[in-house]
């Protein structure tokens, strides 16, 4: 039993990691925006490409941290009704599902739309006056929720090391306060040098 409760927690540690899809679409956005304000039909289908695919992955991991969660509560010393008891389980829970809600609706709404803006373009094609208007505005959205959502996943590692054994309550919130400000530098900024 212990084994298949390493596995478990294996899995749940290598599957949030792996859910950072949000950082990394905000620095393939990031590197996009610095050729220019121009749509460049490569750049641009291959930043949409990584971005549509990269929600298929999340999607996946998402799931697998879900299952090896409740996984994690029936097979360790918290139990299940930990959900209902622990408020470290119960926010990160919650947390999950808004960024499963979140992931949804970028890729059944947003990505879509944007989608459908460039799926008559090609590398020839005479681009419309009012394209980039348009798909800024989409991309804009995507992006600023790209950054609540990298946020919560920040908030939900915050919470996932402290089930154990919980951290001082203002260490817990300056480390919040920490993630939300990377957050915005990461929708701000290149992130060139990681942390810096």
């Amino acid at each position: 039993m212990d084994t298949m409760y390493d596995v478990c927690r294996f899995l749940h540690v290598i599957s949030v990691v792996f859910m950072s899809i949000p950082l990394f679409n905000l620095i393939v956005v990031n590197e996009r925006a610095s050729l220019g304000p121009t749509f460049q039909y490569y750049a641009d289908r291959y930043m949409e490409n990584i971005i549509r695919r990269g929600a298929y992955r999340c999607f996946v991991f998402q799931t697998t941290v879900l299952a090896t969660g409740i996984l994690l509560l029936l097979l360790g010393p918290l139990g299940l009704q930990s959900i209902w008891t622990n408020w470290l389980i119960i926010a990160k829970t919650v947390l999950l599902f808004v960024l499963m809600g979140l992931l949804s609706y970028v890729h059944l709404h947003l990505q879509p739309n944007i989608e459908s803006l460039l799926a008559h373009l090609g590398p020839d094609s005479v681009v419309p006056e009012d394209l980039m208007t348009q798909l800024k505005l989409l991309r804009l959205r995507r992006k600023r929720l790209a950054t609540f959502c990298l946020f919560i996943l920040i908030t939900i590692i915050i919470f996932g090391v402290q089930v154990n054994a919980p951290f001082d309550p203002l260490l817990t919130i300056a480390l919040i306060a920490l993630a939300a400000l990377f957050s915005w530098r990461a929708n701000k900024t290149l992130l060139r040098f990681g942390w810096i």
